[in-house]
C-alpha cells in the first residue's frame, strides 16, 4: 500500500487511463457519481482494481476502506464468495435462453416471504427499470398521467427532467412529474388539491437520512388512495439494507408497488418492479420486457444474497456496527468542538456527514477537505457510510482512528479560514447542481 499520509498517493496508472477515457467516455465514467468529478483530483484514484471485502485497491495498488460500494450494491462485501460461487455455478449450464428459466420463479417467490406488498414480481437490471415500469403501470392502471415524487428515482425522462440534468427532456414530458418535499404533508395535500383528478401515483423513497414524522407515511397513503392514486415506494437503496424487506416493513406501510434494487444482488444487476396482484396483473399487457429481464446470473446471485443474509443476520449486525460507527464518529466531532458544522446523520446501516458554512447551509468545500484527507489515509467515501457484511468492528476501529486525523485536519482549517486553500485539486462537484 502506498498511501502516504503527509504526501499525495502514488496515482501515476490512474492518471494515464483518465487521460485515455477522455479519448473515447464521455465523462470518463459509466455513472456519473463515479466520474472524476467526484472526487477530488490530485488525491482521489480515478480506478480501481479489484475488490475483497470491505476493501479496494485501485490501478496503483493503493488499498481503501470502502464506505460507497458501488453506490450500494456490495451489501455483503467485495468478491463474496457463496455468492460468486453461486453465480459461476449457474454460468456453467447456461446464461441467457429463449424461454423462461425455473429461477426466475423461486426467486419470485423468495421476494413474495420477504417484501410485505409483493404479491407478485417482475425483474429488471437498473433501478431505473424498475421505477419507470413502476410510473408506466400506475399511468396504466389509472388512466392518468401527472406524477407527484420526492428523492431520486434514476436517469429516464419522467424523473429527470425534474432536475438541473434536464437536457434533452421534452418540455411536454417535464410537465407531467411533479416533485413535493419529504415530511411536508401540506404540501402534498396541496398538490392533490391543484392536480387531483390527474395523478397517476406517488413515489418516493419511504425514508431517507432523516426518518419520516409521525403518521406521515400512513396519511401520505391515504392520501393517495382518497384521490384515486397509487403509492409506490422505490427501496432501491433502502431494500436489503435497512430491512431485508424494505423500509416498508421496517417502518409498518405497505405500498401498492415497490421498487428494488441495488443490494439485492450483492454488486450483480438486477432490479425489481413488486406489488399488489391487481395491479401488478397489468403487466401482461403493459410493455416492460427486455431481452435481460430473466438473466440467470443476477437471479443466482440474489438467491445467494438473501441466503446469506439471513445466515448472518446480516442487518442486525450492520445496524450494530453502523450504530459503533455513528456514534464514535459523533464522538470525536463533539471532542474538536466541530458538531455545530458537521454531524454524522441517519440509520445506523446508511449515515451521512451534514456539512455546513458558517452560515448553516450545505458546505462542499468542508465535504471535499474531508474526502481528500480520507484518501490519503486509505479510505474511500463521497461522504457517507455504506455498510456491508464485511465492514466489522475492527474495520470501524480503524476509520474511526483515520477520522481522528482528518477532523483535526478539518477543525484546524475552519481556526485558520483556509479550507479551500488546502485542497490539492478542485472542490468536488455535485452531480445536481443548484438551479
Amino acid at each position: 500500500m502506498s498511501n502516504a499520509v503527509n504526501s499525495l498517493p502514488m496515482l501515476e496508472r490512474s492518471k494515464q487511463l483518465l487521460m485515455r477515457a477522455h479519448e473515447c467516455i464521455p465523462g470518463c465514467a459509466q455513472t456519473f457519481s463515479k466520474g472524476p468529478g467526484m472526487f477530488v483530483q490530485g488525491v482521489a484514484p480515478n480506478f480501481i482494481a479489484r475488490g475483497d471485502g470491505a476493501y479496494v485497491w485501485d490501478v496503483d495498488e493503493n488499498r481503501y476502506i470502502d464506505y460507497i460500494l458501488g453506490l450500494g450494491p456490495v451489501i455483503l462485501g467485495h468478491a463474496c464468495r457463496p455468492v460468486n460461487e453461486a453465480v459461476m455455478d449457474q454460468m456453467s449450464r447456461g446464461v441467457c435462453f429463449s424461454i423462461p428459466h425455473e429461477i426466475e420463479v423461486e426467486v419470485s417467490e423468495m421476494l413474495r416471504e420477504i417484501i410485505p406488498c409483493a404479491e407478485m414480481v417482475r425483474f429488471g437490471k437498473n433501478g431505473s427499470d424498475a421505477t419507470t415500469g413502476a410510473v408506466r403501470l400506475a399511468r396504466a392502471y389509472t388512466k392518468r398521467d401527472k406524477i407527484l415524487c420526492c428523492g431520486y428515482h434514476g436517469w429516464q425522462d419522467w424523473f429527470i427532467g425534474t432536475t438541473s440534468r434536464n437536457l434533452g427532456v421534452p418540455e411536454a414530458v417535464r410537465n407531467l412529474t411533479i416533485p413535493f418535499a419529504y415530511n411536508d404533508l401540506a404540501g402534498l395535500k396541496r398538490l392533490f388539491d391543484q392536480h387531483a383528478s390527474e395523478v397517476a401515483c406517488v413515489i418516493m423513497e419511504p425514508v431517507n437520512f432523516t426518518p419520516p414524522q409521525q403518521g406521515y407515511l400512513p396519511a401520505v397513503k391515504e392520501l393517495c388512495h382518497r384521490n384515486g392514486a397509487l403509492l409506490i415506494f422505490d427501496e432501491v437503496v433502502t431494500g436489503f439494507r435497512l430491512h431485508l424487506g424494505g423500509a416498508q416493513a421496517m417502518l409498518g406501510v405497505t405500498p401498492d408497488l415497490a421498487c428494488f434494487g441495488k443490494a439485492m444482488a450483492n454488486g450483480f444487476p438486477l432490479s425489481a418492479l413488486v406489488g399488489r396482484s391487481e395491479v401488478m396483473r397489468l403487466l401482461e399487457e403493459v410493455f416492460f420486457s427486455f431481452t435481460f429481464g430473466g438473466d440467470t446470473l443476477g437471479l443466482a446471485a440474489c438467491k445467494a444474497t438473501i441466503h446469506e443474509m439471513r445466515k448472518h443476520n446480516v442487518i442486525s449486525r450492520q445496524a450494530q456496527v453502523g450504530q459503533q460507527l455513528k456514534d464514535g464518529t459523533n464522538r470525536l466531532l463533539e471532542d474538536l468542538n466541530l458538531q455545530s458544522r458537521i454531524t454524522c446523520i441517519g440509520y445506523p446501516q446508511w449515515t451521512t456527514f451534514s456539512m455546513k458554512d458558517a452560515g448553516g447551509k450545505p458546505c462542499t468545500l468542508l465535504r471535499s477537505l474531508f474526502q481528500q484527507e480520507s484518501l490519503r489515509r486509505g479510505l474511500l467515501t463521497h461522504g457517507s457510510h455504506l455498510l456491508s457484511l464485511a465492514h466489522t468492528s475492527a474495520v470501524v476501529d480503524e476509520t474511526l482512528g483515520i477520522y481522528s486525523e482528518v477532523f483535526e485536519i478539518i477543525a484546524d482549517a475552519i481556526a485558520a479560514n483556509d479550507v479551500r486553500d488546502r485542497l490539492v485539486g478542485e472542490a468536488i462537484r455535485p452531480v445536481f447542481r443548484q438551479v
